[in-house]
């Protein structure tokens, strides 16, 4: 199993509803027949500014499937959204 973690931190202008959206936006990505498990988690408001604001945790059974995943047209789609709110991107994938 691939394990896929992409965590971004978003652009202060109206974040809070950036959040919302990116979180509703993401519910589209469940659609796509490669992912294993599905899981998008925001920061908790208790912890540091310095943190990331949202967090992609999906589970792939290959990195085919991942690499699948990331050319399917409803992940492009998600992107260019993601692209117009993001500030920062940090991204790992790793089996296990």
């Amino acid at each position: 199993m691939i394990r896929h973690i992409c965590m971004f931190r978003l652009k202060v202008d109206n974040k809070e509803n950036s959040i919302k959206e990116f979180c509703n936006r993401a519910q589209s990505l469940k659609s796509i027949p490669q992912l294993k498990r599905y899981e998008v988690v925001t920061n908790d408001k208790r912890t540091p500014d310095s943190n990331y604001d949202v967090s992609l945790i999906f589970d792939f059974d290959s990195v085919d499937d991942l690499k699948a995943y990331q050319t399917s047209p409803t992940h492009i789609e998600f992107g260019k959204f993601v692209a117009s709110v993001k500030e920062e991107r940090a991204c790992i994938d790793y089996e296990f």
